[in-house]
């Protein structure tokens, strides 16, 4: 008999990869799917959260009867939430009304403190994100609390390398190109750093907003796509990590997301929408006998409201993606 896990910590990781059936490219090329909603908030942040975490215990910058704090656009601060509420710590997040109530609501669930910093006009900016950064900086210098502090968090990288080991080791080693929006850059970077130690040429392709290109050089603007496009170089950016960069527009994004519910089952968020095109895209140009990987990030579950105010003009957008 298999022994039971001691916690829902143990759930997380070892989530399945899958082969899209439908949406695929022309080519033939093999797109597959690593399944991060399986994980126990439904995000792949969840791994991260936890490696966070742990760092700061075993090197004693987060004690016993200790306190968290963290910006968040929401899927980190979900995860936190559950990772503080096994362990016991309190945890004050810094969000923002830009972002998924789905993400707030469940954090309030787990047991988070919430402080709302608000949006222009409901997209996220440059300027959001630095608002809510310094707000997280003040409560942990007048609180004491440890700053997990994603964007610069290094702690977070072994957990993609374990990621990574998945991939490989799922795929028998076949893999070609690695596709992975970019938010704290953290993903893209431990997960590619880690595939390439088993293969120096897969391809690296980052995925950011066409409405706030950054990292190609574009200007910062402002999008609703949940989780990636800080609107600056994000400090765990580098340079070499990618071969090329994707710009893919929320509406896009939508529209993938929306298509992958209605041909492959797989309802997802905007950024898994992002992947999946760019995923499409290098597999054209890599050609037919390849396979390309990249991540479904979490589940729609957490956009429903999101995705309500679109529902209504989504047969044309799912048409639009089908062109694509």
């Amino acid at each position: 008999m298999n022994e039971l896990p001691r916690s829902i910590l143990q759930c997380i990781g070892n989530t399945t990869l899958l082969a899209l059936r439908n949406v695929v490219p022309r080519n033939g090329a093999r797109i597959l799917l690593k399944l991060e909603n399986e994980n126990p908030t439904g995000s792949m942040k969840d791994r991260m959260a936890l490696a966070m975490i742990e760092a700061a215990e075993a090197d004693g910058r987060l004690r016993a009867r200790g306190s968290v704090v963290e910006y968040t656009g929401g899927s980190t601060g979900v995860s936190l939430s559950l990772v503080c509420a096994v362990k016991g710590y309190p945890l004050h997040i810094v969000s923002s009304d830009a972002f998924s109530h789905e993400k707030l609501d469940h954090m309030k669930v787990l047991g988070a403190k919430l402080q709302i910093v608000r949006s222009e006009s409901g997209g996220m900016t440059e300027k959001l994100t630095r608002d809510m950064i310094e707000a997280a900086r003040v409560v942990a210098e007048e609180t004491g609390a440890f700053w997990t502090d994603q964007m610069k968090n290094k702690d977070q990288l072994p957990a993609y390398h374990k990621l990574a080991g998945e991939i490989w080791s799922q795929t028998n080693g076949q893999v070609d190109g690695f596709v992975q929006s970019v938010g704290t850059a953290a993903s893209l970077r431990g997960t590619g750093e880690a595939l390439r130690r088993h293969n120096k040429k897969i391809r690296l392709v980052a995925v950011e907003p066409a409405e706030s290109p950054v990292l190609s050089g574009g200007k910062a603007g402002s999008h609703k796509i949940d989780g990636i496009g800080a609107g600056f170089v994000v400090p765990l950016w580098q340079d070499d990590m990618a071969g090329h960069i994707e710009r893919i527009s929320t509406e896009e994004a939508t529209a993938m997301a929306f298509r992958l519910a209605r041909e492959e089952g797989l309802f997802a968020g905007t950024s898994t929408g992002c992947n999946v095109i760019a995923a499409l895209r290098l597999a054209e140009q890599l050609g037919p006998d390849v396979t390309v990987v990249t991540i479904m990030c979490d589940t729609g579950m957490k956009y429903l409201k999101t995705y309500g105010s679109n529902l209504s003009t989504e047969s044309a957008a799912v048409h639009d993606a089908r062109e694509k």
